[in-house]
């Protein structure tokens, strides 16, 4: 990673994020931390253009975010009767038509969805706090860095609302039913000794060592075959809905896949 993601040209920058690509990494950076990077529609939709933006090029995307904080969540307007300017209010969902409110909830989804694509391994590098909003989108990505000061929490059921924005099924993958649901039903916070014990993350260090870490795991997982990198990710994602035979079956296609592929003999 030669260049810094200041000094690159962004591929993307509005509505509170920045898309830029150094050869086979990308970082996706949260650029508002007066708000300490409050999530909203506008955001949401500019996350999964992201996400349609990359090359075939990039291998590892980095999501960071600038400021004392990764996210705080949902933006509190969102609350309001108005809500924000030229979308929906939250109340006008709630009184409007179920195939609507579904399709608009799936549509939000969407910038949570493409951080787990077969052909990148996404890194979230997290400090502060990491709410809500901002928490499932620290797990939508496969792997978690994590500053000693982070402070993880799911505070939608304190709202009276639910985790909707694809968090539930990787934390409870991450940690367990029944921690999960404490985790939620609570809203407590999970600070990072926590969070690294339990598997939110794969690894805790200073604040001021977050981006090094996040560069230096980028490079790592670069350093091996990309395309034994993809069939290695897609066999480990699979394993749960799969029994012990059928895993061992996996194994053995993927495997023949990449000794014809070494052979030359691949399609």
């Amino acid at each position: 990673m030669a260049s810094s993601d200041s000094e690159l040209a962004p591929v993307l920058d509005k509505d509170g994020v920045r898309l830029t690509i150094d050869e086979a990494v990308a970082t996706v950076t949260l650029t508002n931390p007066a708000k300490r990077n409050a999530q909203s529609p506008a955001l949401w939709r500019a996350l999964a253009e992201a996400g349609q933006l990359l090359p075939g090029s990039v291998r590892v995307v980095v999501l960071r975010g600038e400021g004392k904080s990764f996210s705080a969540g949902l933006d509190r307007q969102a609350f309001t009767p108005e809500g924000f300017d030229g979308e929906p209010s939250f109340i006008d969902l709630a009184r409007g038509d179920d195939g609507v409110l579904d399709a608009t909830i799936a549509e939000y989804q969407e910038a949570f969805t493409w951080w787990r694509r077969s052909d990148i391994v996404s890194i979230a590098a997290v400090q502060g706090h990491a709410i809500g909003a901002g928490f499932q989108l620290a797990l939508a990505c496969d792997l978690r860095i994590a500053a000693d000061d982070v402070q993880f929490a799911m505070r939608e059921t304190s709202l009276g609302l639910v985790p909707d924005l694809t968090g539930t099924h990787p934390l409870v993958g991450l940690v367990g039913y029944a921690r999960a649901l404490e985790i939620c039903a609570t809203g407590r916070f999970v600070h990072a000794d926590e969070a690294e014990r339990v598997g939110l993350a794969n690894l805790v260090v200073p604040v001021g060592q977050l981006d090094a870490a996040a560069q230096d795991l980028a490079a790592a997982l670069i350093s091996a075959p990309r395309d034994a990198v993809i069939e290695t990710k897609a066999l480990l994602q699979g394993a749960t809905g799969r029994s012990f035979e059928e895993q061992r079956v996996a194994e053995r296609a993927a495997q023949g896949r990449r000794l014809r592929d070494l052979a030359g003999l691949g399609d």
